[in-house]
């Protein structure tokens, strides 16, 4: 069986672990914090960073959650997340690369950054500074998805895709983290109710990072 090397507040990990539970492929997770650089971990991967899956009984090691995506894209014809025309998957190709990058390296990064790897990590107090700024960066993302929703039915097109799942594994990590304010952001807040209440979602959800409790409402359907 697949074993997934991840910790809970991923969001490429929770990208990978989404689509393979629309997918319906069994793995194992397997808590791996990369800050530690456990020799074993980075014998795996040098570049020290989850996720990565491995199948030891084949002797198969992917890494990358893009890479990891595209395997199982390819490998498993059940619930295609790049599907359309050429151009269509260009479209899904886009927005997750966005997501991956730009909502990551403008909020996620920091809230992780800020709110667990100087709590747990580095034993410092958050800046409340660059706080402020992420959560200012999110109510622009979020500004994205009303523009894009009010334009298709789902983020990446036509339908459910990778770009969803992007989205909604780097959103729930800043929704996690206190990052999100969906005042005034009605359709995004429809879409990723939508997306929290699928079973592939539902195991992220009640999942805990020790000593960082989420908000009360944070696994909540209505929220």
């Amino acid at each position: 069986m697949w074993q997934l090397l991840q910790f809970p507040l991923c969001p490429f990990s929770r990208k990978v672990r989404l689509l393979l539970g629309e997918k319906g492929v069994a793995y194992e997770p397997v808590r791996e914090s990369p800050w530690m650089r456990r020799d074993e971990f980075m014998d795996l991967n040098p570049a020290g960073q989850v996720p990565v899956m491995v199948d030891t009984e084949r002797g198969v090691t992917l890494i990358d959650s893009s890479v990891i995506c595209e395997f199982f894209e390819e490998t498993v014809d059940k619930a295609a997340m790049l599907n359309g025309t050429a151009v269509d998957r260009a479209e899904i190709r886009r927005l997750t690369l966005w997501f991956d990058t730009q909502f990551f390296s403008e909020i996620t990064a920091p809230l992780l950054q800020e709110r667990m790897l100087k709590r747990l990590v580095y034993k410092q107090s958050p800046d409340g500074q660059v706080l402020r700024a992420a959560m200012k960066a999110a109510v622009g993302h979020l500004d994205y998805i009303d523009y894009l929703l009010d334009h298709r039915t789902w983020i990446g097109g036509a339908t459910m895709s990778l770009a969803d799942l992007a989205a909604a594994a780097q959103i729930s990590i800043a929704d996690y983290l206190g990052g999100i304010d969906w005042k005034s952001h009605e359709q995004a807040k429809r879409w990723y109710i939508g997306m929290k209440s699928r079973p592939s979602f539902r195991p992220l959800l009640s999942e805990r990072m020790e000593g960082i409790p989420p908000p009360a409402d944070y696994e909540k359907l209505d929220h």
